[in-house]
């Protein structure tokens, strides 16, 4: 079978992996200069933070053990406070890690890996300038004019403003949202000290959290951290000179000045561009012998680690219904699109909310209250009671199963808590008398509404407060 993927970064390379090792004949195309080739790394460089699912996809190809050796596990969240006090918060379990990938380092091992299948060929600076998406055909724009190819099944790989799934748009009735929420990011560097080490701990991510905006970094094998702003365009719009700008950092994030570096810091706040934050939801993912994968069909803001995961875990999942479609392309096709759907929607979710957590929640005695909480009832019960970071980072529950999941979880917990409240209130019932009695009773008819209706409590003989459920 001819595969034709449009889109040469990390899913598009991963997904010719995945088809060449079926024995499929693979064209790759990308719009840009070979990643390989070029002198500096232009494109998108969020880190890249590699966990469950996107290992496991890694490993399905044999290329786990090599990845992961050119990654920086990070195991906890490292906060810094406004007064420079730090505290930290684990990702999970002992041993549990998240990975902070290069994001070229990356895409250049998938490139390599490819390239190695005698069934697949590369092709660079080639710009999609038109695909017949119900018979796998595609027109590409090249320096050395249009070049045109016919295959028995096309992905579109080419990132949240997908020229493919522009394509699919026009022939079958999509439903599509973009969304861009009200805050953008920037990126920033801390270098490695004079003696060449981290500046910060390495094994952590770090998140300077600020409520209405934060500031991450993450580290890197050369021992600098990239450091990404997030906040509303609003604020980012009113730093218009090196004094605001240093009275900002002063206010918010005082200790990273001297390890940005102040004339670094004022450079590169106003030399880097201010970028927008997607979130792309569509279905149905196909039309006629063409799929979207990734961002094309699924783009989603940061802050879950997860884009690059989902996309992987897109090219292991067309795999196993694929294979499980003995080669009819069309039906594959199909199912992907309807059962992948869902979980696709799930994430992008997911990871909006994870923000506020990030942002906000992370400085709150309650979080932390729940996440030992979480952490205690997991260890407890390590299979029936997941917390939601760990279903989504460290497992492959599917996305969607996994919020149905977390909201039962949450109403298990809300329960068991009422009911404390309750057989505490009981107690004290017990031993009232007078005033007391009659302020408990006033405090059990209020929470009655709330209570388990299989709950009943009863107070002694002769109290005011008798029975509430």
């Amino acid at each position: 079978m001819k595969v034709i993927i449009v889109g040469g970064g990390l899913v598009g390379s991963l997904q010719a992996l995945f088809m060449a090792q079926r024995g499929h004949e693979v064209h790759v195309f990308e719009s840009r200069e070979d990643v390989r080739t070029e002198p500096k790394y232009s494109r998108q460089s969020i880190n890249l933070a590699l966990s469950t699912r996107g290992r496991a996809a890694l490993a399905a190809v044999g290329l786990e053990d090599e990845i992961v050796k050119g990654g920086i596990p990070m195991h906890s969240r490292s906060i810094h406070a406004p007064d420079g006090e730090q505290y930290a918060i684990k990702y999970g379990t002992a041993g549990q890690a998240i990975l902070a990938i290069d994001r070229r380092h990356l895409n250049e091992r998938l490139l390599d890996a490819a390239e190695k299948w005698p069934g697949v060929r590369l092709y660079f600076k080639h710009k999609l300038v038109s695909a017949d998406v119900e018979h796998a055909a595609a027109t590409f724009s090249t320096p050395s004019g249009e070049f045109s190819i016919q295959g028995d099944i096309l992905f579109g790989c080419d990132g949240a403003h997908s020229a493919v799934r522009r394509e699919i748009m026009r022939r079958t009735r999509m439903d599509y949202r973009q969304d861009y929420i009200e805050h953008a990011y920037k990126e920033l560097r801390i270098p490695p000290s004079a003696s060449g080490e981290f500046q910060l701990r390495e094994n952590y991510l770090h998140i300077w959290p600020r409520h209405s905006f934060m500031m991450i970094a993450l580290p890197n094998l050369d021992r600098s951290f990239t450091v990404t702003l997030f906040m509303p365009w609003e604020t980012f719009g009113s730093i218009t000179t090196k004094e605001q700008l240093l009275v900002f950092f002063q206010k918010y994030f005082p200790d990273s000045i001297p390890l940005i570096g102040e004339e670094a810091l004022v450079r590169d706040f106003f030399e880097n561009p201010t970028s927008p934050l997607i979130i792309i939801k569509c279905k149905p993912y196909h039309a006629g012998r063409s799929m979207i994968m990734g961002d094309a069909a699924h783009a989603m803001v940061p802050f879950y680690g997860q884009g690059m995961n989902a996309g992987f875990e897109d090219c292991q999942f067309f795999s196993e219904v694929f294979d499980s479609c003995t080669g009819d392309v069309a039906r594959a096709l199909s199912e992907y699109s309807a059962k992948r759907h869902d979980d696709a929607v799930a994430i992008c979710d997911l990871a909006l909310n994870n923000y506020v957590e990030m942002r906000h929640a992370v400085t709150s005695w309650q979080f932390l209250l729940r996440k030992k909480l979480d952490n205690l009832l997991h260890a407890i019960w390590p299979t029936r009671f997941i917390p939601l970071y760990t279903m989504v980072t460290f497992s492959r529950i599917p996305y969607a199963t996994v919020i149905e999941r977390a909201k039962q979880q949450d109403a298990a917990i809300a329960s068991a808590v009422r009911a404390i409240g309750l057989a505490a209130l009981a107690v004290l019932a017990y031993r009232a008398r007078g005033p007391l009695s009659a302020l408990l009773g006033l405090a059990s008819r209020a929470l009655a509404p709330h209570a388990l209706p299989y709950v009943t409590v009863v107070g002694p003989p002769g109290s005011k407060l008798s029975v509430f459920s």
